[in-house]
């Protein structure tokens, strides 16, 4: 199944990604506040800086697109439409859960939504994903970090979905860190040359949904299409602590966009009502 879709990205597009942009963050951000008070006992990955890539993959994409993701997969949940109370009570490890909260923070799995939780074993869900969309002989979304990119099993499927052309689209979030260690300390190639040179497609591009959309646009979607897409990680790998202020925060830059359109009433409107939604849902 190909989906059909605009080539060009309407404004009214950019306004709905920011709205799920600033869910996930407020979100995020009630998450870390539960965590510092001791609600959190299991072990939390933040999306917070990353939410501008969830996001806009969700609008290009209707939902039902299959999705594997790693261990910081909050924002693919919340933007392709999973319940926030049941996120919420996951992470609070609610015995009321179908497996009683022991997924947590890092494995994410919601049928309802084609999420399929993660094993825990770093890119295991890329090969997973590629025999998924090779059996289904439909799109499918495997998302990894810059660090999952480096494993053998990764690099290997990127030269089975060439070959055997399987519409796999790879997302790797690159925040240039494997919790502490730069991308240069640790290798001194590119995701996306290694993917190419296999005979993917693939792109380095920067996460403003702009960026995203017009990659994906451009995409036929019977042949696999790899973004390494740089990003910013504000909080800690894992936990609720943070270093130092980060150099870049996309969803400012999306905001300012849209301020210049809609002006400053509708963007306060927007983020009153997210605002009143996370009270509602954390009292």
């Amino acid at each position: 199944m190909k989906y059909r879709l605009n080539q060009v990205m309407e404004e009214i597009n950019l306004i709905s990604i920011y709205k799920k942009m600033y869910r996930i963050r407020q979100f995020e951000l009630k998450v870390r506040e539960a965590h510092q008070n001791g609600l959190i006992s299991v072990p939390i990955y933040l999306s917070v800086g990353q939410e501008s890539i969830a996001s806009a993959l969700s609008e290009f994409f209707p939902q039902g697109l299959p999705i594997f993701a790693q261990h910081r997969c909050h924002s693919y949940y919340i933007a392709f439409g999973g319940a926030l109370p049941t996120l919420r009570d996951q992470l609070l490890s609610s015995e009321a859960l179908w497996d009683q909260g022991a997924g947590g923070s890092a494995s994410i799995s919601d049928r309802s939504i084609t999420m399929f939780g993660h094993s825990g074993f770093m890119g295991d869900q890329i090969p997973i994903a590629a025999g998924f969309a090779m059996m289904q002989k439909k799109v499918t979304l495997g998302v990894i970090g810059d660090a999952s990119a480096e494993e053998d099993y990764v690099i290997a499927t990127l030269g089975f979905i060439a070959k055997k052309k399987i519409p796999l689209l790879i997302v790797c979030e690159d925040n240039n860190l494997s919790i502490l260690t730069q991308v240069h300390e640790r290798r001194n190639w590119k995701f996306v040359d290694v993917a190419k040179s296999f005979g993917c497609e693939a792109y380095e591009i920067t996460d403003h949904p702009r960026q995203i959309w017009a990659r994906l646009s451009q995409w036929n979607q019977t042949s696999p299409l790899v973004l390494n897409i740089k990003t910013t990680r504000h909080l800690w790998h894992a936990g609720s602590g943070q270093d130092e202020s980060p150099i870049h925060d996309t969803i400012l830059e999306v905001e300012s966009e849209i301020f210049k359109n809609v002006g400053e009433a509708a963007l306060l409107e927007i983020k009153s009502n997210i605002d009143r939604e996370m009270t509602r849902l954390w009292k």
